[in-house]
C-alpha cells in the first residue's frame, strides 16, 4: 500500500476544507451580476417593507407555483424581460419544498428586488379580474341538450384565422372532441379552459389550444343593445341563465360574437396556463405577455368581491386577450363552483410589484 507523504496529506486536508467550507455556502445568496442601470421609467425600486402585507403572507404557496414555472420552458419575450442567466439561477437555488415560511420569505428577499408599477400617465392603479376553470356537463355525441361541437385546431389544412365562429362551427373547421350546452361551451370559451363531466361520469379536461384572431364581442352588452335585461341583471350568471332558458335567442346572439376558441384534452386533467405550466389557485395570475416575461413572481395589493383585502405573492403564468396594460391581472380562482363565485364579481383596483431577479438586465428597453 502507497501511503501519503506530509506534503500530500498537507494537500489534501487543504482541499477536504476547501469542500467544507463550499458546502457550508448560503446558496439562496445571488452569485451572478447584471447590469440594472437600464430600468423603465414607470418603474420605481422599492424596498420589500413598502409591499403592504408582505409580512403576514404564506409566501409558500407561491414559491410552489414559481417552482412550476421553473420546470417551464421561459419564453423571454415583452418588453420587461430579466436576464436569463440570473433567472435560470434562481430555479437551480429554490428552497426545498419543506422549508418554513420565514425560510422562503428571505430567500425571495435575497434573491429577487421589488419594483412598483405605474401606468404610462403616472397613476399606481390597476383593474384585477378574475377567471376561473368551469366544470360543465358533456356529451361524446350531439344530443338535444350538447348541442354544441367543442373542437380542436384542424388538421386537414384549413385555415381558421380570420374565421367567424358561426362559420367554423356550421362548416365544422376543426376537430370535433366533445358535445355541450352552447351556453357552457360560451363560457369555457371565455374562460380559456375547464372540465367536462360526461354521461358515464368521466371528467375530461380542456386547454386552450388556439384563436381565431377575431374581436371579441360581449354577450351582456349585445342583450343591452336588443333591449333585454335578464332577471338578475347583466352578471355573468344571470346572462347565462337567461340564454339557457331561451335556446334561439342564446344561438343568435353567441354567434354575433365572432371570436372561437379551440380546445386540445390534458393529461393529467391540470389547467395550464399560457406558459405551459399547471396553473395554482389564487397563485397564478394572468397579465400582458407583450409588456411582461411569463414566469415572474407578481406581488398584488387588492380586494376581493367580498370586499376583503388580497395582498399576495403570485407568478406570471397565463395571459389573455382582454389583459392588457402595465397594471392589468386576471387571478386564477380555481375550478368549479367555489372558485366561480370569486372569479365572476371580481373587478377591483389596486397596486402591483413585480419581483426582478437580483442584480438583473433590462434587456429591451424601450
Amino acid at each position: 500500500m502507497k501511503f501519503f507523504s506530509s506534503g500530500n496529506f498537507l494537500k489534501l486536508l487543504v482541499a477536504l476544507v476547501g469542500l467544507i467550507v463550499l458546502a457550508g455556502c448560503d446558496l439562496s445568496t445571488p452569485t451572478v451580476s447584471g447590469d440594472s442601470s437600464v430600468i423603465p421609467s414607470n418603474f420605481k425600486r422599492v424596498s420589500y417593507s413598502e409591499l403592504p402585507g408582505w409580512r403576514d403572507d404564506d409566501v409558500r404557496y407561491a414559491l410552489q407555483a414559481f417552482r412550476n414555472s421553473c420546470k417551464a420552458k421561459i419564453q423571454y419575450t415583452g418588453r420587461l424581460v430579466p436576464d436569463r442567466e440570473l433567472f435560470a439561477e434562481k430555479c437551480r437555488i429554490l428552497p426545498s419544498a419543506s422549508a418554513d415560511v420565514a425560510t422562503v420569505r428571505a430567500w425571495f428577499e435575497s434573491n429577487f428586488q421589488p419594483y412598483q408599477i405605474y401606468n404610462e400617465n403616472g397613476g399606481d392603479k390597476g383593474t384585477y379580474t378574475g377567471y376561473y376553470s368551469p366544470i360543465i356537463p358533456a356529451c361524446r355525441t350531439k344530443t338535444a341538450q350538447c348541442n354544441e361541437p367543442l373542437m380542436g385546431v384542424p388538421t386537414d389544412g384549413r385555415t381558421y384565422k380570420g374565421v367567424s365562429k358561426k362559420d367554423i362551427v356550421e362548416k365544422k373547421i376543426g376537430r370535433v372532441l366533445y358535445w355541450a350546452n352552447i351556453v357552457d361551451v360560451q363560457n369555457l370559451q371565455i374562460q380559456g379552459s375547464g372540465n367536462l363531466r360526461l354521461e358515464d361520469g368521466t371528467d375530461v379536461k380542456l386547454n386552450f389550444a388556439a384563436v381565431n384572431d377575431m374581436p371579441f364581442k360581449s354577450i351582456g352588452e349585445e342583450l343591452r343593445n336588443r333591449g333585454i335585461r335578464p332577471k338578475g341583471g347583466f352578471s355573468s350568471e344571470a346572462v347565462w341563465q337567461h340564454l339557457k332558458s331561451n335556446p334561439s335567442l342564446a344561438k343568435d346572439v353567441i354567434y354575433k360574437n365572432p371570436r372561437y376558441v379551440y380546445f386540445y384534452e390534458s393529461t393529467p386533467p391540470d389547467v395550464i396556463g399560457k406558459l405551459g405550466t399547471p396553473l395554482s389557485k389564487i397563485r397564478s395570475v394572468a397579465m400582458d405577455d407583450d409588456l411582461y416575461t411569463l414566469g415572474l413572481p407578481v406581488y398584488v395589493n387588492t380586494t376581493l368581491s367580498d370586499g376583503r383585502a388580497f395582498r399576495r405573492l403570485m407568478i406570471a403564468q397565463d395571459t389573455g386577450s382582454a389583459i392588457r396594460g402595465w397594471i392589468r391581472a386576471d387571478i386564477f380562482f380555481g375550478k368549479g363552483d367555489e372558485a366561480y363565485k370569486f372569479a365572476q364579481g371580481q373587478h377591483a383596483q389596486g397596486q402591483m410589484f413585480i419581483l426582478m431577479p437580483k442584480e438583473y438586465i433590462y434587456v429591451k428597453p424601450k
